[in-house]
């Protein structure tokens, strides 16, 4: 064999053999990776919640009566004193002839009944003046001595007797006109057609929340007639579990998303509710709840703008912020696990020469997407999220991309 030839021959199969030593040789895995960062960490809980006003007022029917067509609508802008509505007395029962005839007959038995009363007083005024007369001349004959002292005192006897008479006949005359009043006032009951009107008027400045009753009808006492309300003044109530609501310290930071307009609103928690309820969740667990309620903070100008101005009872998401920490070590949340061959701490993989290096990590809290690192790890190193199930200490990695750098 020529010695070219057996040159080549050597060059070839040792190309083959690396050739195949590549091919078989193990290969970095193939990571997703994220830097540790300092930032703000923030711990929350998100829930659902509603607006509704902090004060509302129902003007009710202070009277039974007969209700004016209200032409408020919802919506409309209301000061602190006007006319809601107004109430006129209820119109009496229909009648028949029968008794109107004897409402009539009544009327006029009470006319004859004082005239009779008149004359009966007219009478024992006479009485009294006769008495009176009677009792003069007595005194008189008496002081020429003519009569006898049991005459005159029987004559000042009458004269009492007459004024008495006198007093009777006038209280009888006053019960004759008082029963011909109401025999009058039950005659013109069915003659009127109403009276003089009653005006409900708003106690506050604010918007029409609900018209109970639009349409002109005769209310009952209490009767709710329209609802209104300062729109300006809102709250938001979110229900919470109550092992989150033990969380939700009054003054504590809210942020509130998802209520329709730009931006996110800011709101601090006024008060946790001391009573909880019963309430069935969307999978027919029952669930103990207790309202929160939140104040909002940033400015009424920010949520009623036009066409964007939130009312009572709108839908809202709130975010009650629980732990905030400026300055702490963050990693993404799923590249923290927990510590391989230990009941108790964490781990991370951080990226070290090409190599995975497991580390131990003691964490500081951690929300649904950042883990709060207290030590075991520092700002600048790379950790792998989502570490395969190859990924061990030692082993070749290769970085697939770093979020943001």
């Amino acid at each position: 064999m020529k010695r070219s030839t057996l040159i080549y021959t050597v060059l070839g199969g040792a190309a083959v053999l690396a050739a195949l030593a590549w091919a078989f040789a193990p290969r970095p895995l193939a990571v997703e990776v994220a830097p540790a960062a300092t930032g703000r960490y923030e711990q929350a809980i998100v829930e659902d919640g509603r607006t509704r006003l902090r004060e509302r007022y129902t003007v009710t029917a202070p009277l039974a009566g007969q209700l004016a067509r209200i032409t408020l609508r919802e919506g409309d802008v209301v000061a602190a004193g006007a006319a809601l509505a107004v109430l006129t007395p209820a119109l009496s029962p229909m009648i028949d002839e029968r008794t109107r005839a004897e409402l009539t007959g009544r009327r006029g038995a009470a006319e004859a009944g004082v005239q009779r009363a008149a004359a009966a007083a007219g009478q024992q005024r006479v009485a009294l003046a006769q008495a009176r007369t009677e009792l003069q001349r007595s005194e008189q004959l008496s002081a020429q001595g003519f009569i006898a002292p049991t005459k005159l005192d029987g004559d000042r006897l009458a004269v009492q007797a007459a004024q008495q008479g006198l007093d009777a006949a006038e209280q009888a005359r006053h019960v004759a006109e008082h029963e011909l009043q109401v025999a009058r006032a039950a005659l013109a009951a069915q003659q009127a057609g109403g009276g003089s009107g009653f005006v409900l008027r708003a106690p506050v400045a604010g918007r029409v929340l609900k018209v109970a009753q639009a349409s002109e009808a005769t209310v009952a006492l209490g009767t709710p007639v329209i609802e209104i309300g300062d729109t300006t003044q809102l709250e938001v109530v979110a229900e919470l579990l109550t092992t989150e609501a033990l969380q939700a310290a009054p003054g504590a930071l809210v942020q509130i998303d998802r209520w329709g307009g730009p931006g996110v609103l800011t709101g601090r928690v006024r008060r946790v509710e001391p009573a909880a309820f019963t309430k069935v969740s969307a999978l027919g667990v029952e669930e103990q709840r207790v309202n929160v309620l939140i104040d909002l903070t940033s400015p009424p100008a920010q949520w009623q703008q036009a066409g964007q101005a939130l009312g009572d009872g709108y839908r809202v998401g709130v975010r009650i912020l629980t732990r905030v920490q400026d300055g702490a070590l963050l990693v993404p949340v799923s590249a923290v696990f927990p510590q391989p061959g230990q009941t108790a701490g964490m781990a991370v993989f951080v990226v070290d020469g090409g190599r995975a290096r497991l580390k131990p990590v003691t964490l500081g809290g951690r929300n649904g997407s950042q883990a709060w690192v207290q030590a075991g790890l520092a700002a600048g190193e790379t950790v792998i999220i989502y570490p395969p199930a190859g990924v061990a200490d030692g082993v070749r990695v290769q970085p697939r991309s770093v979020p943001g750098g």
